[in-house]
């Protein structure tokens, strides 16, 4: 067996205050030249264990070690590391970030051009060198981050979650130039919220609650859940329905929206339900699927949630009208001479959910801001809920929730601080007040986190209080700008279930995300890309444009936009 490059044994890391370890004896080998996937839900332990590996703290009991020596003692010059939280100096530009990275790593100056070239050509951020880090994207600040961590190839590459934020198309290319990396005979520990990443890894360590689940190729994993995955046909609206009914029998421990059908996976050893007892209409036939290792990943944790939203079970019922509830007529947005978003027109009806998909820079949030009243259009119109975003801003926004990109709360003020806060800020008072926010908090389970400070909680609850904030006064129109952006898919799942039931409640939602599975989730999308719609349609209708009916939403993004850079070229 080749020695590996890292490994840990019987690992066990307890921070004060906790009930449980962060990590539980956990053991585990990073081996030179291939690639090892780290998942598990959020606050499994995943971040304390790379951050052992990186000589950062020290464990309780076990041992970590790093070229054949204590974790702490090692040659950090050959550790490239990302965390999750990438401390980038956003008053530099990016190639002053470069530099900076080079310097400490002892990176010659005369590799530097090369290493900056082949970095700046990867993260696409050449025509950025000259701008503040603080002033990218939240996608491209995750890529410059990525290039820092790599400016020098290092032997161990230890990236926390490098996915997160960054677009399918980039999120490919990522990993095909890490993947080259590990060719080269580097270790790689790759943690993720992206199953389908994990399910590329030559081996898969699975945390939960700091122990290790389970620990092998992921194949393996996989292959435990043969046969108990099916695929229904439920075409139109009704598959938020059936999926809810599906999700509340017993017998169903996991289902997701793809496109017209339901995906669903049955319990062990629980015979398969018939379509009428799963809410399915009388003659509807389950195909067997294949299955993922999401899936797996599912089944070992328990279980997704039920079907059934408390958040949609309290919320009123939105009247309907034929008037769209969002409206772009030509939206555009210009800086200086750049234009972020060009001519973007769309509509949605009351009770729909519309999906803004394509890459990071592409004109997503720009557009968002603009319907939100945050930015004034250059050119073009649009309304939320009958308001006119020229003239009545103010309005719109009283009749909207917005959840934003990055977590946009009050870091520094309490759980209960803030929803005081965005209570009064939505015009509840008194009563109306503690009711809405006693229901927020049973709802999302933040009764353990009330005096702690927002910034300081896990990000899957970090993310279930900015929606708890953006639901309180329980608006027609919710504005969900990527709101699932590295959790686990647990959480993933408990959001979808809440919008989904929102909907059924008639509240017209707007989501951005880069996890292409949720797209199947919306009515319709619409696919920016460069500042301007290349395609819109309902998820199927997309597949079928790209010609790519039987694929992934993910691989119809993909195809749309090199479809669109051949045109581009052509032109």
């Amino acid at each position: 067996m080749t020695d590996p490059v890292a490994s840990v044994a019987a690992l066990t890391k307890r921070f004060a205050g906790q009930s449980v370890p962060a990590l539980d004896a956990v053991s585990m080998r990073i081996e030179p030249g291939r690639m090892t996937g780290l998942v598990g839900p959020d606050g499994a332990g995943k971040t304390t264990l790379i951050r052992i590996l990186a000589g950062l703290i020290d464990p309780d009991r076990g041992s970590a070690t790093v070229f054949g020596r204590p974790a702490t003692d090692t040659d950090r010059a050959m550790i490239g590391y990302m965390p999750q939280r990438f401390g980038l100096y956003e008053d530099l530009t990016v190639i002053e970030n470069l530099a900076l990275y080079a310097d400490l790593r002892g990176l010659p100056a005369a590799e530097r051009r090369a290493s900056f070239d082949r970095l700046l050509d990867f993260t696409d951020l050449r025509r950025f060198t000259a701008r503040l880090a603080g002033q990218l994207s939240g996608g491209m600040k995750q890529k410059l981050g990525l290039a820092c961590a790599m400016v020098r190839a290092p032997h161990l590459l230890l990236l926390d979650e490098p996915g997160v934020g960054v677009d399918p198309v980039s999120r490919r290319e990522l990993w095909a130039m890490v993947k080259d990396l590990a060719s080269d005979g580097i270790g790689v520990l790759w943690s993720t919220a992206y199953l389908d990443e994990a399910e590329k890894c030559d081996t898969v360590t699975l945390l939960n609650e700091g122990r290790a689940l389970y620990d092998g190729p992921p194949q393996d994993l996989t292959d435990t859940i043969r046969d108990r995955v099916f695929r229904v046909g439920v075409p139109g609206a009704g598959r938020r329905v059936t999926l809810r009914h599906a999700l509340d029998n017993p017998a169903v421990i996991d289902g997701t929206v793809q496109g017209d059908a339901l995906r669903l996976m049955i319990r062990a050893d629980t015979p398969v339900p018939t379509a009428v007892a799963l809410g399915l209409a009388p003659g509807a036939t389950l195909v067997p699927a294949r299955p993922r290792f999401e899936d797996a990943f599912i089944d070992l944790l328990g279980g997704g949630p039920s079907g059934s939203s408390q958040l949609a079970d309290h919320y009123r019922q939105i009247p309907q009208t034929d008037a769209p509830a969002i409206d772009a007529d030509r939206l555009t947005r210009r800086f200086g001479d750049f234009t972020a978003a060009d001519h973007v027109s769309f509509n949605v009806p009351r009770g729909q959910i519309f999906g803004l998909l394509g890459p990071n820079g592409a004109g997503k949030s720009t557009t968002f801001k603009m319907l939100c009243g945050l930015l004034t259009p250059s050119e073009g119109n649009g309304s939320v809920a009958g308001f006119d975003l020229r003239k009545a801003k103010a309005d719109a926004r009283q009749s909207l929730g917005y959840m934003a990109q990055k977590f946009s709360l009050y870091g520094d003020l309490s759980v209960q601080q803030n929803l005081n806060f965005f209570a009064g800020t939505y015009g509840l008072h008194g009563g109306a007040a503690r009711d809405a926010i006693d229901r927020a908090i049973a709802i999302f389970h933040l009764d353990r986190y009330l005096k702690v400070n927002a910034g300081t909680m896990p990000l899957g609850f970090k993310q279930r209080l900015a929606l708890a904030c953006a639901v309180l006064h329980q608006p027609p129109v919710l504005f969900l700008d990527e709101p699932t952006s590295g959790v686990d898919p647990l959480v993933r799942r408990e959001f979808w279930n809440h919008i989904n039931g929102m909907v059924e409640k008639g509240v017209t939602v707007l989501v951005t995300t880069h996890f292409m599975d949720e797209a199947e989730y919306c009515d319709r999308a619409t696919l920016i890309y460069r500042a301007r719609q290349i395609a819109t349609g309902t998820p199927d209708e997309l597949k079928a444009m790209a010609g790519k009916a039987d694929a992934t939403m993910e691989d119809a993004f993909i195809a749309l936009i090199e479809a669109s850079d051949l045109q581009r070229e052509a032109a």
